[in-house]
């Protein structure tokens, strides 16, 4: 973000933007979720995925791996028949949901508000 007059930020479309390279890879439709079922301890993967109500195997697998790629999630495997993988997060993985569960309580706040904003645009449009 560089500032172009006063008070006026400017966001580029590159790596270098915290938002698009950081914020934007959480927000995602499914990180949330899993790091909030994380907060609870670690896990195995068909665990995850039957208390993520809706998320299919494939986007739970991909999910997890750009998580663990971001060094928010850990993956252990364990050399046992069948082997035995569990997740669980990182301390930056634990340092992540503080803040956001600062912004999931302000959505939980605020969620009737928003769906009465949206209803009232909706039919004005």
């Amino acid at each position: 973000m560089a500032k172009t007059k006063p008070d006026r930020r400017v966001f580029h479309n590159n790596e270098d933007c915290p938002i698009r390279n950081v914020v934007a890879h959480i927000g995602d439709k499914w990180s949330l979720l899993i790091l909030f079922a994380l907060v609870d301890g670690e896990d195995r993967f068909n665990s995850l995925k039957s208390r993520i109500e809706g998320i299919s195997q494939r986007m739970l697998t991909q999910t997890l791996r750009d998580l663990e790629r971001d060094g928010y999630v850990n993956r252990t495997v364990y050399p046992e028949v069948p082997v035995k993988v569990e997740y669980c997060l990182t301390e930056m993985g634990r340092e992540i949901v503080k803040p956001l569960y600062q912004l999931v309580s302000w959505a939980g706040d605020h969620q009737k508000h928003i769906e009465k904003a949206r209803m009232e645009y909706d039919a004005k449009n």
